[in-house]
């Protein structure tokens, strides 16, 4: 696959995605794509180069037409990344960590004591607030 991000910013479009769901269905050329569209076909092509440059398109001269098809390879390579962005695991908190926000806090001298961190030092040693860091 060319770049994951530009295949899915690609079809993020709700126009360049009809597309898609079109030429999935049937070969188009520019012409037919735009008459079911309701676009002019300048527009259609400005969507055409989008999806190409993507490599999601594949296209056939027909005559003097250019007859456009999904890459379904291009559309399974992409599926396949989120089934294995779905297998990631989520790993529990660890707290001895030296990253963990937690941590950071039970170390901290004026979190102990009760009193408040100015807030220079509270974004170094606690890190940004958060619903989870304000209390």
């Amino acid at each position: 696959m060319k770049n994951s991000t530009a295949v899915l910013k690609a079809i993020a479009d709700d126009t360049r995605l009809k597309i898609v769901k079109l030429l999935l269905r049937h070969n188009y050329c520019v012409g037919a794509l735009a008459r079911n569209l309701g676009l002019t076909e300048a527009a259609v092509s400005q969507h055409l180069k989008v999806l190409r440059e993507a490599g999601l398109l594949i296209g056939e001269k027909r005559g003097y037409f250019m007859h456009y098809d999904v890459d379904r390879e291009q559309l399974r390579t992409l599926a396949s990344e989120f089934v294995e962005l779905a297998k990631i695991q989520r790993e529990a908190c660890n707290p001895e960590k030296e990253d963990c926000i937690q941590e950071k806090r039970n170390r901290c001298h004026a979190h102990k004591t009760g009193k408040k961190c100015s807030e220079e030092v509270r974004i170094f040693c606690h890190g940004p607030k958060t619903e989870e860091t304000e209390s």
